[in-house]
């Protein structure tokens, strides 16, 4: 018997429902659009199904999530295929959930590839630079370069508009 066939379906929709939004909104600080975030975040479940990992915590399975979906986006962008587009393009664009980006947040999908995912994941999902490292795969020195670097840029773009506290959504 695979590892595949170990999660009932009743399991693999509470995961999706679980971390959905926080899978969606890793994509899109990557893929810059909707569609090509859809497609992200479905390769990653897809992963999941597929793989079938035993998770210890609540908190491993959502890990696990992000950094396979980190993974799929770096792969995708990598391909000569990915043309850029602009996120302005996309705000009035309707999705199934209607997920809102504010100013800040498209702020931050704005910031330069190794800021975004770092920042994105201490200011709104509360991991600490360490948990980021470990997630990531980079040394903490690293991480906590990553977001001072970017709190310097965001300050600069945002000025009053910057809350340097996590919000912990």
């Amino acid at each position: 018997m695979s590892n595949s066939l170990l999660r009932t379906d009743e399991e693999i929709a509470e995961i999706y429902q679980r971390h959905k939004k926080t899978v969606y909104q890793v994509c899109f600080a990557y893929m810059k659009n909707p569609a090509d975030t859809e497609d992200a975040v479905q390769d990653t479940f897809f992963k999941l199904i597929k793989a079938g990992p035993a998770f210890e915590t609540a908190e491993h399975e959502k890990a696990w999530l992000i950094r396979v979906a980190a993974n799929v986006c770096k792969n995708m962008v990598c391909h000569w295929w990915r043309k850029r587009e602009n996120i302005e393009d996309f705000c009035d664009i309707p999705c199934l959930e209607n997920i809102e980006t504010d100013d800040v947040i498209k702020t931050v999908f704005e910031l330069p590839n190794r800021y975004k995912t770092a920042v994105y994941l201490y200011y709104y999902e509360g991991y600490t630079s360490v948990e980021i490292a470990k997630l990531l795969k980079k040394p903490q020195s690293t991480i906590r370069n990553y977001l001072r670097e970017a709190r310097a840029i965001l300050r600069e773009r945002l000025g009053e508009d910057f809350d340097e506290e996590p919000q912990n959504y």
